[in-house]
């Protein structure tokens, strides 16, 4: 099955070099093309692809207004955020918006299409970088404006679990860490979810340094 994707950037050298390398691969298949958040938007409802890769910083609407309107009409559609990571600001607001990928422009095209391949199939992924990035983000904050979530529905172990993830470690680093098979770290994040009323991988990273169970090297 081909993932149909749009391309979400206001540079067109970005949206030329993606779709040069993606019309090589047999799976993927770039269906559409935004210059900004609204074009993205428009092209989402008309075409309803699996995943928009969406830049943050456009013209007019931008990146994080474009997924939460996206996220909001359809279930379809996953959002695979591509950015040179600018304002740590529009990290946060982006995956509060619904993103279901967060990556940066810098990484190699490989890692890029493995994502679009992994939020196609209803999972998310975010950058190591951008995980350390988020946590140092919400560290700074004021105490009193850090959201603190309550914990108490999960268990110990579940709550291990949910610091790996929240530390950016894959479901395969999670079992080698806590000495466990893959296939229960996958129940565990399973769990992870339902408890929490969290729809994706994204949002548990999110909850885990909201909850305080993520820590920050300086």
């Amino acid at each position: 099955m081909t993932i149909r994707v749009v391309l979400a950037d206001d540079q067109q050298l970005i949206r030329t070099a993606l779709r040069m390398v993606i019309a090589d691969i047999e799976d993927v298949e770039v269906v559409g093309e935004a210059a900004n958040g609204e074009e993205a938007v428009r092209l989402a409802e008309q075409l309803r692809p699996d995943v928009v890769v969406m830049d943050i910083r456009m013209p007019g609407v931008d990146g994080i207004e474009a997924t939460r309107r996206i996220t909001a009409g359809t279930g379809d559609t996953h959002i695979v955020v591509l950015t040179t990571f600018d304002d740590d600001d529009y990290v946060y607001g982006a995956l509060r918006a619904g993103a279901a990928g967060f990556l940066v422009k810098d990484m190699g095209l490989d890692d890029i299409l493995a994502a679009i391949r992994v939020v196609a199939a209803g999972d998310a992924l975010i950058a190591p970088s951008v995980t350390r990035r988020l946590i140092q983000d919400f560290a700074a904050r004021p105490e009193q404006a850090r959201v603190r979530r309550s914990l108490t529905a999960i268990t110990e172990r579940e709550r291990e679990v949910l610091t790996l993830v929240g530390s950016g470690l894959s479901n395969t680093e999670i079992a080698e860490q806590l000495f466990i098979t893959v296939a229960t770290a996958k129940t565990y994040l399973t769990r992870l979810l339902s408890k929490l009323d969290a729809r994706d991988r994204v949002q548990l990273v999110i909850i885990a340094y909201e909850a305080g169970l993520v820590s920050v090297t300086r």
